[in-house]
C-alpha cells in the first residue's frame, strides 16, 4: 500500500446545524480505493456524542412535526435545488472514497434526487380516511403522525442514494433524523447535511454521527430514537433487527442478496448479455441490486456464455475519476483478497474460470476486474456467498421449473430478473418467484421511489420495506378518532326530544 503525499484530512460529524468533532479518541481511516492511500481521518461517534444529537433532535422535533407537511415540503424542494447544483462535487466524493467510476457517481445521485423529489410530494399519503356519521353526530377518522426522532444506518455501495431513500422521506413525514453513514464513504452525507442546512431546515433535524458498530449500538440503544432504518449484509440486518426489537423500537432491516437473471432459450442473447454484464459490474458489482447469477436455461449456454465474456471483458478497469472507466475498484483491500479466494475456492470446487479479473498482488489500489465463472452449483463458494463484487457465476439448467425452483431454494429473496420474448412465462415468472424485486427484460433496477423497495427471505427483516407507501407507513404511527359533536340548543331552550339543554351536553 503506497504513501500518501499529502496529510490526510480530518473529517467530523454534523450535530446541531454545525460541523462537530466529538467527544470520542476513538478514529479510524478513509480510503481511496483506486490507490490504497488513507486520505481522511474519521472520528467515531461515542454515547455522549449520540446522546448530544438527540437532544439537538428533541429540541427541534416539536416545531418540524407542528408545521404543515406543505411547509415541510419548501424546505425540501430548496435542498432538491440545492443539491443538484452541486451535483460534480457530490459525486467526486462519491467516487473518490466509493470507487465507483463518475457516470456511475452522477446516476447514483440521479436516483438520490427522484427519491427526494418524491418526499417533497408525500402530503397525500399522510392523509387518513374520515367516516363520516358512524352514529347519531358521530364521525370517525385516522391520523398519520410522525414517530420523534427516528435514525438510519446505511451502507458504503451508495453512499448518498441509500441515504435520500430514508431522511427526506422521514423529515417529509414530520421526523428528526440521526444518519450514521459508512465509515468507509462518509463525506458524500457530510457535503449533503451542509446543503440541507443551508436549505433552511433548523438546526439539529438532521445530525450524522460517524462511526463503527458500537456507534450503531449507541443508537440501538438510546431510549430516545424511535425507530431504526439499515441497510448492510444479512448478518449485520439480522442482528440490528434483533436487538432493535428488544429495545422496543421499530426497525426495517435491509440485508444481502444474491440476485438471479434467468435466460430462457428463445431470449435476445445479445441483448440478456448486455443487460446482465451492465448489472453485474457495475460499481464493481457492489449493489445490492447487481446481479451475481446468470442461470442459463436448455441449448443456450454456450453462446450466452461466449457473450458474456466477450462483452466482459471489453470493459476497462481504472480509477473512477479516469476518463471511460467502466470499472473501478472494490472499496477496500479486505473485499479485494474476500474476492479473490473466492474465486480460487471456485476453481478447486470444480468451476471453470473463462475470465479471470485478479490483478498482480504488488498492484496499488483495490481492483477486481470482471469475472466468469461457468459450471457453478448451489454448494460453491461462488455461489452460496454474498461476494459482492465484480464475479458472476453461470449456472447451467435444463429447464424454467429448474431455474426458478434455483432460486427459490436460495436463502436470499432480494431480486431476479428473466429474460424472454415469451409473455406467459414472464406473467409466470412473477407470480411465482420468491423475491421482492423482478425485473423482466431487464436486470434487476430499483423501482422508482413511488414503490417501495426491499427483499423477502433474509433480504429484509421486519414488515415494511424502504422508501414508497411502505416508507411513509413505517416514520408514521396511526391514531384513530372518534368524535361526538351535538348540535348545541339555544340557551333556554328545550332540545328536540323535550329534554333541557343540560342534558343533552352531558349524554
Amino acid at each position: 500500500m503506497g504513501s500518501t503525499a499529502t496529510k490526510p484530512a480530518a473529517l467530523h460529524h454534523w450535530i446541531a446545524g454545525r460541523a462537530d468533532r466529538g467527544s470520542s479518541t476513538r478514529s479510524g481511516p478513509v480510503y481511496d480505493p483506486a490507490s490504497g492511500n488513507v486520505i481522511a481521518t474519521l472520528p467515531y461517534a461515542s454515547e455522549a456524542d449520540v446522546d448530544r444529537a438527540v437532544r439537538a433532535a428533541a429540541r427541534a422535533a416539536e416545531g418540524w412535526a407542528a408545521m404543515a407537511p406543505s411547509g415541510r415540503a419548501r424546505v425540501l424542494r430548496r435542498y432538491l435545488a440545492l443539491l443538484a447544483d452541486s451535483a460534480e462535487a457530490v459525486a467526486a466524493h462519491i467516487t473518490r472514497e466509493q470507487g465507483k467510476a463518475l457516470d456511475e457517481a452522477r446516476e447514483e445521485l440521479q436516483c438520490g434526487l427522484e427519491a427526494l423529489e418524491a418526499a417533497c410530494g408525500v402530503s397525500p399519503l399522510l392523509e387518513g380516511r374520515f367516516s363520516q356519521g358512524i352514529g347519531s353526530d358521530v364521525d370517525c377518522y385516522s391520523l398519520r403522525q410522525p414517530l420523534g426522532i427516528v435514525a438510519g444506518v446505511t451502507p458504503f455501495d451508495d453512499p448518498l442514494m441509500v441515504p435520500l431513500w430514508m431522511y427526506p422521506l422521514a423529515l417529509a413525514c414530520g421526523n428528526a433524523f440521526l444518519l450514521k453513514p459508512s465509515e468507509r464513504v462518509p463525506s458524500a452525507a457530510l457535503l449533503a447535511a451542509d446543503l440541507l442546512h443551508a436549505a433552511g431546515l433548523p438546526p439539529g433535524l438532521l445530525s450524522v454521527v460517524n462511526g463503527d458498530r458500537e456507534t450503531v449500538e449507541h443508537l440501538i440503544a438510546h431510549p430516545g430514537i424511535a425507530a431504526i432504518s439499515f441497510v448492510g449484509s444479512t448478518p449485520a440486518a439480522r442482528g440490528v433487527y434483533a436487538r432493535g426489537i428488544a429495545a422496543g423500537k421499530r426497525v426495517q432491516a435491509l440485508g444481502g442478496a444474491k440476485n438471479h437473471a434467468v435466460v430462457l432459450p428463445d431470449a435476445d442473447l445479445s441483448a440478456a448479455a448486455d443487460c446482465i454484464v451492465a448489472a453485474a459490474y457495475r460499481a464493481a458489482g457492489q449493489r445490492c441490486t447487481a446481479v451475481s447469477v446468470a442461470v442459463a436455461v436448455g441449448e443456450i449456454a454456450d453462446d450466452f456464455v461466449a457473450a458474456l465474456v466477450d462483452r466482459a471483458q471489453r470493459l476497462t478497469v481504472g480509477r473512477g475519476l479516469a476518463p471511460g472507466t467502466d470499472v473501478g475498484p472494490v472499496t477496500t483491500g479486505a473485499s479485494r483478497r474476500c474476492l479473490e479466494l473466492a474465486i480460487e475456492a471456485g476453481v478447486r470446487e470444480g468451476a471453470k474460470l473463462v475470465l479471470d479479473g485478479r490483478y498482480d498482488a504488488s498492484e496499488r489500489g483495490f481492483f477486481v476486474g470482471p469475472t466468469v465463472l461457468d459450471g457453478v452449483r448451489p454448494g460453491m463458494t461462488v455461489y452460496d456467498d454474498e461476494l459482492f463484487g465484480p464475479v458472476l457465476a453461470v449456472v447451467r439448467v435444463d429447464s424454467f421449473d429448474e431455474a426458478l425452483a434455483l432460486i427459490d431454494a436460495n436463502p436470499f429473496g432480494n431480486g431476479a430478473a428473466l429474460f424472454t420474448r415469451d409473455g406467459g412465462a414472464a406473467r409466470a415468472f412473477q407470480r411465482r418467484v420468491g423475491v421482492g424485486t423482478v425485473a423482466i427484460n431487464v436486470a434487476c433496477p430499483t423501482p422508482i421511489a413511488l414503490h417501495s423497495f426491499g427483499g423477502w427471505k433474509a433480504s429484509l427483516f421486519g414488515d415494511l420495506q424502504i422508501h414508497g407507501e411502505d416508507g411513509v407507513a413505517f416514520y408514521t404511527r396511526t391514531k384513530v378518532v372518534t368524535a361526538r359533536w351535538p348540535a348545541r340548543p339555544q340557551p333556554g331552550r328545550l332540545a328536540a326530544d323535550g329534554s333541557s339543554p343540560a342534558a343533552v351536553l352531558t349524554r
